[in-house]
């Protein structure tokens, strides 16, 4: 099922950044992002809880270069739903190809000293998943929020005022979690940095209960 309150993603400039308060076991539910639109100051809430585990949460920052994100990049900036599919502009941690960049290899002899440095390229352009605490997650996330051009947060829109939140992969909860109703595909929340070079950086964002590959429903396999 998709996400109750609709799925897209709000594009403006840089407000305010700030985390919560420390909770009761010394960590941060979220690292919260203002954005300026024209409508007003979106608030959007990065779920980087680890549920009191030392590897309770999980990301990756992904390095997209200069691209339109499906023509999001063209998008005004505020708030638009988009379409959980492939062609939208929607993300999709599993499946969408961006997220998965590969090094290709041109080299017809196998050689062991060339077959080492395209695996080093390959965890470069497609970093594996971290894993450890809110503050771990957060060290990685605000040095990218440091002077950014446009900011692309993707996820579910408040419903009682300007804000976003769901920013995490909203795919892959295990049955029995009170989140399997709301696994689906191409709905999947992160924060995407474009810089003042145009180079657009990827943080997302999972659980470690939450499975690397789902079926066409977005629940585990």
């Amino acid at each position: 099922m998709p996400l109750n309150d609709g799925y897209g993603v709000v594009i403006g400039t840089l407000h305010n950044y700030y985390r919560d308060p420390v909770n009761d076991y010394g960590q941060y539910y979220h690292g919260n992002v203002e954005v300026q639109t024209p409508a007003g100051i979106y608030k959007c809430a990065i779920d980087v809880d680890s549920k009191k585990l030392p590897n309770g949460v999980e990301w990756r920052v992904v390095e997209l270069g200069k691209t339109s994100l499906k023509g999001v990049t063209t998008l005004a900036n505020g708030w638009h739903y988009l379409a959980s599919n492939a062609t939208s502009g929607a993300l999709d941690y599993v499946r969408s190809p961006e997220f998965q960049p590969k090094v290709g290899c041109v080299f017809v002899v196998f050689n062991p000293i060339l077959e080492a440095l395209r695996r080093l390229l390959q965890t470069v352009i497609n970093p594996p998943w971290k894993k450890g605490t809110s503050i771990d997650a957060l060290a990685d996330l605000e040095p990218l929020l440091q002077e950014p051009k446009r900011l692309y947060i993707f996820g579910e829109p408040f419903t009682n005022d300007l804000g976003v939140h769901n920013i995490h992969q909203n795919q892959g909860d295990p049955a029995g979690s009170q989140w399997w109703a709301e696994n689906g595909i191409w709905q999947d929340g992160a924060t995407l940095i474009q810089r003042q070079d145009d180079t657009i950086a990827a943080f997302l964002n999972k659980f470690k209960t939450q499975s690397y590959q789902t079926d066409n429903n977005g629940h585990p396999v």
